[in-house]
């Protein structure tokens, strides 16, 4: 993993919808507190039951997220996310054990914002942090609430 290279702090701005409402100043803030990873193509970014301590913002390709059923060996996809989505979120929040398997279906260029990092961000530029924090909510609400559609929809 590396740090921000200095073309993706427009991008983020200009890709992904968390920091659309954040001033190029605040993106410049953001910038150091985020990692990037290049992955391929089938990668298991994390399984299910893993240690939750980063969260990754899609900056290009598809991620698949599959979570366990109750019968062994067998999965449901509980999402695919492209460019301009968080996945990973709840290790933001709650730190309990990964929910989902998260595996890559294209290569994908991610930023990660580990646990860690956003701890500090609070602490160095609260207002910063709290707005990004809000962004993943708003994301998280979007995404529920479309979770009790589908559901809806089947019975």
């Amino acid at each position: 993993m590396n740090r921000l290279p200095a073309d993706v702090c427009a991008r983020m701005k200009n890709d992904l919808r968390f920091f659309r409402f954040l001033s190029e100043a605040d993106t410049a803030i953001l910038a150091p507190y985020f990692l990037c990873r290049q992955t391929s193509a089938g990668d298991v970014l994390w399984t299910e039951g893993d240690p939750a301590t980063v969260a990754a913002f899609v900056m290009s390709g598809k991620i698949e997220e599959k979570k366990n059923t109750e019968f062994e060996g067998r999965q449901v996809v509980v999402g695919v996310y492209t460019q301009g989505s968080v996945i990973g979120e709840f290790s933001l929040i709650d730190g309990l054990p990964r929910a989902v398997t998260a595996v890559c279906l294209e290569d994908a260029q991610l930023l990660l914002l580990p646990k860690e990092k956003l701890d500090q961000l609070l602490v160095d530029h609260p207002e910063i942090g709290i707005k990004l924090l809000k962004g993943v909510l708003l994301t998280l609400s979007i995404r529920l609430r479309k979770s009790f559609d589908r559901l809806a929809s089947i019975f």
